[in-house]
């Protein structure tokens, strides 16, 4: 699933690629990805791009005073094209949901990869009309968002640190890989608690939290769309490497597995040594 600092990447290129330029169509071809139909897809024909934001995961394309909002969802993803095909995409079993086609001949692709389709489009007045955007916590990577907001945001959780860390409502844009890359760095499991985290703990947190989306959102920096994902999965130093050694002590990085997702760790920089149940069916990450 793209997270901040691909989501972020995405903004930028989409910046640099979309501002000031004319939106000839948006042509939804998946019919469950658009969520909203007042305003229709059909009142951006003409309207030029203004901005392109970020909400947490959420892509925020501004044209005619309306705002296209995108949620990529786990499989989903944009593919920019310099000149798109002349004719109209064809509704089919294929990974292509939405196409927005600027006056130029050139515009970008929404697909989703497999059959599970959560990929979701939006065209509102205002961001804040989307759900998923109204409800989202402070973004970590924000200029206010310090040590202190961060123990603010953390005072009364009772879940463990994994489920608090990926809930948006909390702090946005965080998901399942840079949770686990967030709790490696800290040397955290988990599984802690919130409530037993120590001051010591929260700052160790945070300053895993800033310097590991950071440096995500750094080497990102003025890629190119279809690079992102393998940049990703480069700069990962435990999640998705079940069974390779860590980084930082050689220890055989781990894995706990769930019903729809599973977390990656090292026991000897996060647990004591010990390795962790394999919870499966867990509610954990619910």
């Amino acid at each position: 699933m793209p997270e901040l600092p691909e989501v972020e990447a995405l903004r930028e290129f989409l910046d640099v690629h979309l501002a000031g330029k004319e939106i000839a169509r948006a042509l939804p071809v998946a019919i469950s990805v658009l969520k909203t139909y007042d305003p229709p897809l059909s009142a951006l024909d003409g309207a030029a791009v203004t901005a392109v934001d970020r909400h947490g995961k959420f892509l925020d394309v501004t044209a005619g005073g309306l705002h296209l909002v995108v949620h990529l969802a786990r499989a989903g993803w944009l593919q920019w094209r310099d000149v798109l095909p002349s004719g109209p995409p064809r509704p089919g079993k294929g990974p292509l949901a939405l196409r927005v086609a600027l006056t130029g001949g050139d515009g970008f692709d929404l697909t989703e990869a497999g059959t599970t389709k959560r990929l979701a489009v939006y065209l509102v007045r205002d961001p804040a009309e989307v759900p998923g955007v109204a409800r989202l916590g402070p973004d970590p990577l924000a200029e206010g968002f310090d040590r202190a907001a961060f123990a603010a945001v953390l005072a009364g959780e009772r879940r463990q640190i994994k489920g608090a860390l990926r809930d948006q409502s909390l702090i946005a844009g965080i998901g399942n890989a840079y949770s686990d890359e967030i709790l490696h760095a800290a040397r955290m499991s988990p599984f802690k608690p919130v409530r037993n985290l120590t001051d010591d703990d929260v700052t160790a947190l945070y300053e895993a939290l800033r310097t590991t989306l950071g440096g995500a959102v750094a080497r990102a920096h003025g890629m190119e769309a279809g690079r992102l994902k393998a940049e990703k999965k480069s700069g990962l130093r435990v999640h998705g490497r079940t069974g390779e050694p860590c980084p930082v002590c050689g220890d055989t990085i781990r894995e706990v597995s769930f019903s729809d997702s599973s977390l990656q760790y090292c026991p000897h920089c996060q647990t004591g040594g010990r390795p962790l149940a394999d919870r499966r069916m867990s509610r954990l990450l619910k």
